[in-house]
């Protein structure tokens, strides 16, 4: 009886285990306090961008997808486009980031890409066209929005939330703690961000 209970402890103890390990972080994902994930992609004007043009400066990643009910909560609202004026006032490198593959919700060329970005007022320095998935798979981006704050040595700062309440519903964002907004902010006042991993909320990025 005493092995037969030593047994089930032990395996209990794996389980637990297994349970801890599944939640640690693979060991090619971006962490937090280490270099940012370089990378090279075109914008929605043909340009070529590179992430390493920017050191020197604060970046925000934001994974996009205009047809997830959770990206127009916040680009509907006018929330993202605040967030993005604000960036630009304070010097941040703002790059929206559209990783939906051809024939899947959310995919756009340029042109439409810049369309968008027009018709939603939105203010980004650039848009990255990612359709192949390379840099959403480099930094794994998990939903629309997943956010990520870059400082100007290249290392990253945050990555998560664009805040806390993971619902499509505009009425929950004055209610949300901005977890990017405080990051990014942070960031640019060369403070410690005080939640530098959150978890991501929206739909899953279209590869």
């Amino acid at each position: 009886m005493q092995t037969l209970k030593f047994g089930r402890l032990a395996g209990f103890s794996l389980f637990g285990l297994l349970l801890a390990g599944a939640a640690l972080p693979a060991a090619d994902e971006p962490q937090v306090g280490q270099p940012a994930p370089d990378f090279s992609t075109v914008d929605s004007q043909g340009q070529m961008r590179h992430l390493a043009d920017y050191r020197g400066k604060v970046v925000v990643l934001e994974w996009t997808n205009a047809e997830c009910p959770f990206t127009r909560k916040h680009y509907e609202s006018g929330n993202m486009q605040s967030l993005q004026t604000l960036a630009h006032d304070h010097g941040v490198v703002w790059l929206s980031v559209i990783s939906s593959a051809p024939g899947k919700q959310g995919y756009v060329d340029g042109p439409a890409a810049d369309q968008l970005s027009k018709t939603r007022h939105a203010a980004p320095a650039a848009v990255l066209l990612d359709p192949s998935g390379s840099v959403g798979r480099l930094y794994h981006a998990k939903t629309t929005p997943h956010m990520f704050v870059i400082d100007a040595k290249g290392n990253l700062q945050y990555m998560g939330g664009i805040d806390s309440i993971a619902t499509p519903a505009v009425s929950d964002i004055p209610k949300a703690e901005p977890y990017l907004k405080e990051a990014m902010l942070a960031v640019v006042d060369n403070q410690p961000v005080a939640h530098p991993v959150t978890r991501p909320y929206g739909c899953s990025v279209k590869y």
